[in-house]
């Protein structure tokens, strides 16, 4: 193997450093370099050395892909733990380094005196996705307690902001910005799951970066469990982007010859953000397991019914489902047990006598023969106090010891880790799969992991409890392997790049207010693309806003992802059915475009409008929507440029219905917009792109939809 490789994809370029002993550096992670032989490699080596210091340890301080204090390193180390106090720094020496896979370079190395092993995989994906993952083995003869593994990548000292996320519950991926400086910006998340408040997408960038413009770094954890990412710059000109799993006190305790993977490590480059995006997109689309059939039109009953179940009700949803289009009906929480509401019954995985005496088969039968598909909710990693499951098996309970968490939305946390639970919750989905012709799971995760300790001894659980959950979900896709599941998780609290390995799309958020949803879809959208974003048409007031929005600004909201209905169709009004079944019809016309094509924002001035859509991967069709998020200060409002058109392609732009300026396409002075027509106008994809066109008059919240077909 030689000293330096140099990895090139998809217009990046990763040099990795390999010379003498220690662990691999990265000396440039970038835009691609071009093809440069080897002399020139070793002097990309010689002028990316870092500057010798002096201070913690005579000479350069060379920070390796997983950080070494030994090396002179006093940042953030790679690896923490101990074996009894002892060996807490580790001085890793490289025995092989294994480059014969295109795009790849898996690194063994040794700490003799630490007793540990370790395998760094080191990837670059044909998409120019960084992909990296640390697998530590213990080989000495005594237990090695794990405290983390952190990974990490250099960022140049052009990076000087960073684009991080926060949120809540309804309100998830909420973007927020800070200027990098020198110390360590650390974003931990502790619920037990991926979290409302995740990290996410944690960028950093040039000044002023945004959708179309400036150089960023990007990394993302994937991972469903407790997680850590980082950006830590020093004074010696260090600048480093970071991640892993946050374990828990003792969590991991590994015994001579065990071994502890880290979560996988993505990590995108970028001119703009919607480049850093489409590496995600690109790569997502490229694996055997991502959805191949098209996203069907979802049709769910929660904000419908609530826990209202009966038989005719349902039955009439349904036809009003078919009616309009729909092709997947999803019965949701309230069909189990004594699950009457959401205090009791979660865990007895039992079709309820008292609402199905039939079992739900006169309902799969009517959806069926309406030639839909069936899907129905289930919460299998939680449990009621308040159910047999409980009563019958307290100790399956996950606790911290004898004290029992404080219960929220009246539910514990199953222990998957622990076997009977797990063959249980496996045996009651498996037969529910195989006695009904269930073709998708929605499958919920209400609660945060409180105290989530694994009984008797009360050892902190959370990474066991993630890792039984992907066992769980595994065994389920090998035993019926065309049930579509979706990650839903009080909304859109798990959504992260391993439980997508395992599921077919994310409910983005329990809130489908649409003003709200414009955010939240455009940022989920930043890591995953449009087909695995669950994005769901509401009645005219919302469930979780009470807000008020016509229809065409919650369907043209809803028509970026994959959409579906969340209303109770049967009491709509005739002209509101017929306008939603315009919108499912214009889906399916379009899914094709939206969920093969490139995602794409515009960076409007005005914040009151957004511009964002979707151009097809050859350039030939584009579909954009122009949306008025609030009151602009300026009348009318300006030009708006079409992002991501083939430049020297020239398109044919029009209004896409059924989204239309109101009132015969004039603004409320009875204003006509020239171009505004059906014949629309016809013009180049730079021009579009810088120069734009004058943008309809709209009240606030509302959008209209513009189409661009190359001629």
């Amino acid at each position: 193997m030689a000293d330096v490789t140099h990895l090139r994809a998809a217009g990046v370029s990763l040099v990795l450093d390999f010379s003498g002993s220690r662990l691999p550096r990265v000396r440039y992670w970038g835009a691609d370099l071009g093809g440069l032989d080897p002399a020139e490699l070793d002097a990309v080596l010689l002028a990316q050395a870092p500057h010798p210091v002096g201070f913690s340890v005579d000479g350069a301080v060379d920070v390796a892909v997983l950080p070494e204090q030994s090396a002179g390193w006093l940042g953030t180390p790679g690896i923490v733990g101990n074996r009894g106090g002892r060996d807490f720094s580790t001085a890793f020496r490289v025995v092989s380094v294994d480059g014969s896979a295109a795009g790849r370079s898996v690194v063994h190395a040794v700490d003799e005196v630490a007793g540990l092993g370790l395998e760094l995989v080191i990837e670059l994906t044909p998409s120019g996705l960084v992909r990296q993952r640390a697998v530590l083995s213990n080989t000495g003869s005594s237990e090695f307690a794990v405290d983390a593994v952190n990974l990490t990548l250099p960022v140049p000292g052009q990076a000087v902001e960073i684009l991080d996320f926060t949120g809540r519950w309804t309100r998830e991926r909420s973007p927020q910005r800070t200027r990098w400086t020198q110390g360590l910006r650390v974003r931990e998340n502790r619920t037990g799951r991926t979290g409302y408040d995740s990290a996410y997408l944690f960028a950093a960038g040039t000044a002023g970066f945004d959708n179309r413009s400036g150089e960023i770094w990007a990394v993302h954890t994937a991972w469903s469990g407790n997680h850590r990412t980082f950006a830590e710059k020093t004074y010696h000109s260090v600048s480093l982007l970071g991640s892993g799993e946050l374990l828990l006190s003792g969590e991991v305790v590994l015994a001579p010859g065990e071994s502890y993977t880290s979560p996988w490590q993505y990590a995108s480059y970028g001119h703009g953000l919607d480049e850093v995006s489409g590496r995600f997109h690109k790569y997502m689309r490229s694996r055997p397991s991502h959805p191949k059939s098209p996203r069907p039109v979802v049709v769910n009953t929660w904000e419908a019914v609530y826990f209202d179940h009966d038989l005719d009700r349902l039955k009439a949803l349904a036809d009003a489902a078919a009616s309009v289009g729909g092709e997947r009906f999803v019965l949701d929480d309230g069909w189990f047990g004594s699950r009457r509401d959401d205090s009791r019954g979660l865990g007895d995985w039992y079709v309820s006598d008292e609402v199905w005496p039939d079992g739900l088969k006169p309902l799969t039968d009517h959806v069926t023969g309406l030639g839909m598909q069936f899907g129905i909710w289930v919460e299998p990693e939680m449990v009621n106090p308040d159910s047999d499951l409980a009563r019958a098996h307290p100790d399956w309970i996950m606790a911290a010891g004898d004290r029992l968490p404080g219960p929220a939305r009246h539910q514990q946390v199953l222990d998957l880790a622990r076997p009977e639970a797990f063959e249980y919750i496996l045996e009651r989905l498996d037969e529910l799969l195989s006695t009904y012709p269930v073709s998708y799971l929605k499958w919920d995760h209400n609660r945060d992991l409180v105290d989530a300790g694994h009984r008797p001894t009360g050892r902190a659980g959370v990474r066991g409890q993630t890792l039984a959950t992907y066992r769980l979900l595994d065994e389920l896709r090998r035993r019926h392997p065309t049930v579509e599941i979706e990650s839903c998780s009080s909304g859109g609290a798990r959504v992260d790049l391993e439980i997508l390995e395992r599921t077919d799309r994310v409910w983005v958020s329990d809130c489908i207010d649409a003003l709200e949803r414009q955010s939240m879809q455009r940022w989920t959208n930043a890591l995953i693309p449009l087909e695995l974003m669950g994005t769901h048409v509401g009645s005219g007031t919302s469930h979780t806003t009470h807000r008020q929005h016509p229809i065409d600004f919650r369907a043209g909201t809803a028509l970026f992802g994959h959409f579906g209905i969340e209303w109770d169709l049967t009491k709509a009004s005739s002209e509101d059915l017929a306008r939603l079944t315009s919108w499912v019809a214009l889906y399916k016309e379009l899914r094709p475009l939206l969920h093969t094509g490139v995602s794409v924002h515009g960076d409007h001035a005005d914040p009151a409008i957004e511009v964002h859509g979707v151009v097809a991967e050859d350039g030939s069709d584009g579909v954009f929507a122009i949306v008025a998020l609030a009151t602009s200060e300026f009348y009318p409002p300006g030009t708006v440029r079409l992002p991501g058109l083939s430049p020297d392609r020239s398109y044919h732009v029009r209004p896409l219905a059924p989204g239309d300026v109101p009132d015969g396409n004039a603004d409320n002075w009875g204003v006509r917009l020239p171009w505004w027509t059906p014949e629309g106008v016809t013009l180049p994809g730079r021009v579009l792109e810088n120069a734009g066109l004058q943008a309809p008059v709209q009240h606030p919240e509302r959008l209209v939809l513009v189409r661009a077909t190359a001629v």
